[in-house]
């Protein structure tokens, strides 16, 4: 059987080649149907590279990050505001008490700073408290020291009240308010 070949796949067309043509700037940004494209440029790396921020859950046993100083003092600051009020408070009751008292401020001072380290214990104790419950045993991260700031201004006001409260004339005046 003879082979037939079809008329088309014998015919070769060369196309001569077109010189670059430049494209002409458009006058209007703006054309109904065509698409503004700019200029591609070229990617330095495959993917953009994101930071990994640690969410509290990986693999078990894997040790935490380490995190630098200014994040564990920044994490210190957080409810600061609770302790400082806590402390003025205990400052001015603590005030009224030794000047009523009269005679030599040495001996209140000492006990004033000897409740102020009190409390600085009673704080380290509340953050050494939540470190052991919250981030060991139920595995969560603390990101500030609200609570221990608290338990320090409850604490402190506590102390203001107990100043206020061994004063003889803030007693006679609540008591004849009260009465």
């Amino acid at each position: 059987m003879p082979e037939q070949t079809q008329p088309w796949a014998e015919r070769t067309v060369e196309v001569p080649p077109q010189p670059e043509a430049e494209i002409p700037p458009q006058r209007d940004p703006y054309r109904r149907g065509v698409a503004s494209v700019g200029a591609r440029t070229p990617r330095t790396e495959p993917f953009p590279v994101v930071d990994h921020e640690p969410t509290g859950t990986g693999w078990p046993g894997e040790p935490a990050p380490k995190r630098p100083l200014s994040w564990h003092v920044a994490q210190l600051k957080r409810g600061g505001e609770w302790s400082t009020a806590g402390a003025l408070f205990a400052f001015v009751c603590w005030g009224i008490w030794a000047i009523s008292g009269g005679g030599d401020l040495v001996g209140p001072f000492v006990i004033f700073v000897v409740s102020l380290l009190v409390a600085a214990g009673l704080f380290t104790l509340a953050r050494l408290l939540g470190r052991v419950v919250l981030e060991r045993q139920l595995g969560r991260v603390r990101r500030s020291a609200r609570g221990a700031h608290l338990v320090t201004a409850v604490f402190l006001t506590g102390l203001g009240v107990a100043y206020l409260q061994q004063t003889q004339w803030i007693m006679d005046a609540w008591n004849w308010l009260t009465t």
